[in-house]
C-alpha cells in the first residue's frame, strides 16, 4: 500500500499544472475546462473565482439560484451550496465529474480554486477565457445577493 501511495504521488508531481484565470470567464466553460483536464490528470488551478461571470439576466439568475440555496435550508438534508465563490466554482467543476467514482474523486482532488491570484501562481502563465456578454452576473454579486 505504501509503495502504491508513493508512486501515485510521484505521478502527481510529474504532471502539468494548468493555472486558469477566472477574470471574465463563463462559468460552464470554465468548469469544463478544468474538469477535462483533471480527468486527463494534469492538476488545475482556477484563480479570480470571484470575476468569474454567469451569463444571462442577472434578476432571472439570482431567482434561479436563491431557489437552489434555499433547498438546503431549514429541516432538509441538502444539498448545500457554499456562498463563496472559490466553493462555488468548485462545486461546478464536481458536477462534471464522475465524482462517486475513484478516477472522478481523484480528479476532483487536482483541482484547487482560489480568490485572488496566490503568491505561488504570479509568475506561471495562466490560461485566459475571457467572454464579451450584453446580460452577465459576476460570482462575488451573485454569492452576496442570494
Amino acid at each position: 500500500m505504501k509503495e502504491q501511495e508513493k508512486k501515485r504521488l510521484e505521478e502527481q508531481e510529474d504532471r502539468e499544472v494548468i493555472v486558469i484565470d477566472g477574470t471574465y470567464a463563463a462559468l460552464g466553460r470554465l468548469a469544463a475546462i478544468a474538469a477535462k483536464n483533471a480527468l486527463k490528470g494534469n492538476k488545475v488551478v482556477v484563480c479570480n473565482c470571484e470575476d468569474i461571470i454567469i451569463i444571462g439576466k442577472p434578476k432571472s439568475i439570482i431567482e434561479n439560484y436563491k431557489i437552489k440555496f434555499a433547498r438546503g435550508l431549514g429541516r432538509q438534508k441538502g444539498p448545500y451550496y457554499s456562498r463563496l465563490p472559490e466553493r462555488f466554482v468548485k462545486r461546478t467543476i464536481r458536477g462534471m465529474l464522475p465524482h462517486k467514482k475513484p478516477r472522478g474523486r481523484q480528479a476532483f482532488d487536482r483541482i484547487k480554486c482560489y480568490v485572488g491570484v496566490p503568491e505561488k501562481y504570479k509568475e506561471v502563465k495562466k490560461i485566459s477565457l475571457k467572454r464579451q456578454a450584453a446580460n452577465f452576473i459576476t460570482m462575488s454579486k451573485l454569492c452576496k445577493l442570494v
